[in-house]
């Protein structure tokens, strides 16, 4: 593995030392038609679909399809053997990759991979190359894995798995437990940015922190989103027990960009930091929003950092969870800078905003199709089913709005059934194809208990459960307004997304 090269060209100071006046948004984003995929530049860079199809050669399509079912042969990312042996032992042989550049790690319940795609805008805004790596994916295997805002091409997917395979087989063998499936994914990650080489990286944990696969990162910068209660039965019943695992991840002198939490799990964030010596910054006190209200295609902001204010930021996505997410990367991308309470200074406001314009969060409220529109979003837990009702009724308006929904079985589905009943005029249960999903039989049941059975249309296969909602949303002429929601789970809102010619 190649090494971050000590020396780099001279970067453009971030700061600005004058506020502007006003400007309009975004001044130099540029689309550009690439084929059957919208291609962005952003300070120059390409932004591509950041879900990519699959490959248009054959033989790359067979190669990938290779790789996949040799991960697959691995343990999945729900059995879970909490330990970073494994994943320390084979960063060990590859010759420690994850140590080359800093990195900004993201734990948290909700809200993780939208924070992790702002962060990566807001740096590569700053001329800086990035890596990103997030789970799980919507379509693509690739998608989890990003240099400089785009995907990781198939080719190169496939040359890093090739690279650290041999490795990883030794691991395997010195090991009690072969490396999982997210454990060789991490591992992956963590070389391709050494390779590329990155600036910085910005990573997403699986699940949790302490244990999780990523946490063999020293990151300077340590983000906890929301925490609510999810998988339960491996963190813990209260947010203050699953606080406790995801504060593992705050190493010793890190900043905490903390955002707006539960009392118990505030709490155990503050006395870890307090342990480290880290510094934290939260949200509602030394960062925040501002203000916000709804424009046309998202929302605009006024945010509050670590070292001033941010007016004028036009956030193409919906929901006020949105907008707190990107006050929360701010503060995370200050911070990174060294700014805060000592150091008050505030970013390049019109690269701010300019990052913050081409922001794309897949599967989070996003509208696929129109007459009716059809709306994607991979809420999979009370609260972030919560933070969708609310999000959707007010980006939307619909005059009546019909649910699709399809569950993992190991989930809260009750809890995230009688979120979305004050929203669904009905809901059409369905089954993704993933061996986790929840039996469609059983998941009617449920519904039939939250909505009644006038209101719950069972339909097994995907396509007709889509096909279901759209004649609902349809049949009469006083709901031109209508509007479908897919959601439930990630799986389900990918492969909703194909169906609908998204990939």
């Amino acid at each position: 593995m190649s090494e971050h090269p000590a020396d780099h060209p001279a970067e453009p100071d971030p700061f600005e030392e004058i506020v502007d006046a006003e400007t309009d948004r975004d001044p130099d984003l540029a689309v550009i038609e690439a084929g059957s995929r919208t291609l962005r530049t952003q300070g120059g860079r390409p932004q591509a679909d950041a879900v990519p199809a699959r490959p248009a050669d054959p033989e790359v399509d067979k190669a990938l399809r290779a790789v996949e079912a040799d991960l697959a042969t691995r343990w999945g990312e729900t059995k879970l053997d909490p330990s970073v042996t494994r994943i320390a032992a084979l960063m060990d042989v590859l010759g420690e990759p994850q140590r080359a550049y800093p990195s900004i790690h993201i734990t948290g319940t909700n809200g993780k991979t939208s924070t992790a795609r702002m962060i990566e805008s807001l740096l590569s805004g700053f001329d800086l190359r990035t890596g990103r790596y997030t789970s799980p994916h919507v379509q693509s295997i690739t998608e989890r894995i990003s240099l400089d805002g785009v995907p990781i091409d198939p080719e190169r997917f496939i040359s890093v798995y090739d690279d650290i395979k041999p490795y990883v087989e030794m691991v395997d063998e010195a090991q009690e437990f072969r490396l999982s499936f997210f454990e060789v994914l991490t591992g992956m990650a963590y070389a391709a940015f050494a390779d590329a080489p990155v600036d910085v990286a910005v990573v997403e944990v699986g699940m949790g922190g302490a244990w999780d696969a990523t946490n063999v990162i020293d990151a300077s910068v340590a983000v906890v989103t929301p925490i609510a209660l999810d998988h339960t039965d491996r963190l813990g019943s209260t947010p203050g027990e699953i606080a406790a695992e995801k504060a593992g991840i705050i190493k010793q002198g890190a900043t905490v960009i903390l955002a707006q939490q539960p009392v118990d799990a505030a709490q155990v964030m503050l006395k870890k930091a307090v342990e480290v010596d880290a510094t934290v910054a939260r949200e509602g006190m030394e960062f925040g929003v501002v203000s916000r209200e709804i424009a046309v295609g998202g929302q605009l902001l006024t945010l509050r950092g670590l070292g001033g204010e941010y007016d004028n930021i036009f956030l193409p996505l919906h929901g006020a969870y949105q907008a707190h997410n990107a006050a929360v990367a701010l503060a995370a991308v200050e911070a990174f800078f060294g700014i805060g309470a000592e150091h008050a200074r505030t970013l390049d406001k019109d690269v701010i905003r300019t990052a913050f314009a081409g922001v794309s969060s897949p599967g989070r409220l996003e509208v696929v199709r129109s007459s009716p529109s059809v709306v994607l979003d991979a809420a999979h837990n009370p609260a972030g089913a919560r933070a969708t009702a609310e999000a959707v009724t007010e980006a939307f308006g619909f005059s009546r709005l019909i649910g699709v929904v399809g569950t993992s079985a190991e989930k809260d589905v009750r809890g995230l059934l009688e979120a979305f009943e004050p929203v669904f005029a009905e809901i059409v249960v369905t089954q993704n194809s993933s061996h986790r999903a929840m039996d469609v039989d059983a998941l009617a049941a449920v519904a039939v208990e939250v909505f009644g059975d006038e209101r719950v249309v069972v339909e097994p296969r995907l396509d007709e459960a889509l096909e279901a909602a759209v004649t609902l949303a349809e049949e009469e002429a006083e709901y031109a307004g209508a509007g479908v929601l897919v959601t439930g789970s990630v799986i389900t809102v990918g492969e909703a997304r194909l169906l609908l010619g998204k990939g």
